[in-house]
């Protein structure tokens, strides 16, 4: 097979790394496969990229460019926080995967991102410096941590298994709790079926938010 060096760069790399994670995951990711796919020898690859873990990075911080794309200069900080968040968790469910990198931060350069994104917003809400590294984390490590975990759900049911149907059984399994060890799981059995993850997301951020601006001061919403 004849080597394409000639025609390949970092970002068609990326690219066909992203798309074979989407369907094989980390560990279908290997620089024989790959290069396969880009119709080259595993050995041109190494012009680009210096090994797996680079370009696992690399991938991850493409994503998460796309996810943090949108201008949020004619938005609120309140409204520039949320679509940053879930512009992430919407990634990240899009590509589980990223959640991996990013939960274990093998990708430092992307949650260095993402906290510049939340961070630079939450000082617009006027934020005191005393108070803006911890208002700022507390907003990262939950983005971070749901989408990470919502992700890690999605990849440990089987293939062409529903959110539907996980919930359905979760919540079934709830019900049969006995209700006095387990109070609280019986009243939100009926929610956990019902709920949409991403509204769930979302209440998170508008709650930490709320305790953001009680805690700072009154800010425009």
């Amino acid at each position: 097979m004849a080597a394409r060096t000639d025609a390949l760069s970092r970002e068609r790399i990326v690219s066909a790394a992203i798309a074979m994670l989407d369907d094989t995951g980390e560990t279908g990711l290997t620089f024989r496969a790959l290069a396969a796919r880009l119709t080259t020898g595993p050995g041109a690859l190494y012009w680009h990229v210096a090994n797996k873990g680079e370009l696992l990075a690399a991938a991850t911080d493409a994503v998460l460019a796309g996810a943090l794309a949108a201008d949020a200069t004619e938005q609120t900080p309140q409204h520039a926080i949320r679509t940053a968040a879930v512009g992430v968790f919407d990634a990240i469910t899009a590509h589980p995967w990223v959640g991996a990198q990013l939960s274990g931060l093998a990708s430092p350069s992307a949650v260095r991102e993402v906290f510049e994104r939340l961070g630079r917003q939450v000082q617009a809400l006027g934020v005191p410096p005393s108070a803006l590294f911890h208002a700022a984390s507390a907003l990262l490590n939950y983005v971070l941590g749901v989408a990470a975990q919502h992700a890690a759900n999605a990849r440990a049911v089987e293939p062409g298994t529903t959110r539907p149907a996980i919930l359905e059984a979760e919540s079934a399994a709830w019900t049969g709790l006995d209700p006095a060890a387990y109070p609280f799981l019986h009243t939100v059995a009926g929610e956990l079926r019902e709920h949409d993850d991403r509204e769930q997301f979302l209440a998170g951020i508008d709650l930490i938010l709320t305790g953001i601006t009680a805690q700072n001061g009154p800010c425009a919403s």
